[in-house]
């Protein structure tokens, strides 16, 4: 079985750094104890998110059902043969992640299939299935079984996921719009958008960061790096996205070249190592 589990993670690994450099370098930075249950964390999320966004000429809705019912499955008979879930398994198994947070994110995912409008309420819940949970599976895994900490530091990771997704939504307004004719933002129409409306938005993700980086202080030492570079990176992002016309958010996928990546690994670190973030 050791084998077994060990080619699981791998496989996990290979997802994270074949999809995002940027998680794969905040992964990175993490203390080596945490590396194969976030990369099997994002590697169940990846190929979950794959399944809605780029199975085109398939039948999602039966291969993501399929998808859901076959991690159950791993997760109560603690084994699985798709690489994927038994890395995430194993993950959910040793650190007690709720059946409630996988639930929560399949539910998220199965929104896309049926949904290219959100309102209100379905946005605050798509929000929280499909990254907020996400954030809590890896809080999980932080804290190591201390649930004192995790109930103290869940509002906070709530708020990164909440932020990070966000920022994704504005980030991929072209292909999301053009390409899946999905609107996430509540009463947003992307033939009108207007720079008021995208100033509203971004006033909203800026409450999330602030009140995400108050957690990121108080995570033990072996998590914070990690979780702080992801933070700025996405920061960064933000900002940049801040900076641009509604015009070039509608026409252009915007990024974090990959120097200035490793520029914010170097300048992190060394904040992190003086106790400065």
């Amino acid at each position: 079985m050791h084998l077994h589990h060990e080619t699981a993670l791998k496989c996990s690994k290979l997802i994270t750094e074949h999809y995002s450099t940027s998680f794969t370098l905040g992964i990175k930075t993490l203390s080596p104890k945490f590396h194969g249950a976030i990369y099997a964390i994002y590697g169940f999320v990846r190929c979950a998110d794959e399944i809605v966004d780029t199975f085109h000429g398939f039948n999602q809705r039966e291969l993501l059902e399929c998808f859901g019912k076959d991690t159950y499955r791993a997760v109560r008979d603690r084994i699985s043969l798709n690489p994927v879930l038994h890395s995430f398994q194993l993950v959910v198994n040793e650190y007690g992640i709720e059946d409630a947070l996988i639930h929560a994110f399949l539910q998220s995912m199965e929104m896309d299939l049926y949904f290219s409008e959100y309102n209100a309420s379905r946005y605050e819940e798509y929000i929280y299935g499909s990254a907020e949970v996400v954030g809590l599976m890896c809080l999980r895994v932080f804290c190591e079984g201390n649930e004192a900490m995790y109930q103290q530091l869940k509002e906070s990771a709530r708020r990164l996921g909440a932020a990070f997704q966000k920022v994704n939504f504005l980030r991929d307004v072209k292909s999301d719009y053009q390409e899946r004719g999905r609107v996430y933002f509540p009463g947003v129409d992307f033939n009108a958008f207007t720079g008021d409306a995208k100033q509203r938005i971004e006033e909203d993700i800026q409450c999330d960061f602030d009140a995400a980086y108050q957690g990121i202080l108080r995570l033990p030492r072996s998590a914070r790096l990690g979780v702080y570079l992801a933070y700025i990176y996405y920061l960064r992002l933000f900002k940049k996205i801040r900076q641009l016309p509604v015009s070039r958010i509608l026409s252009e996928r915007v990024r974090v070249p990959r120097n200035q990546k490793l520029a914010l690994l170097v300048q992190t670190y060394f904040r992190h190592q003086f106790n400065s973030l």
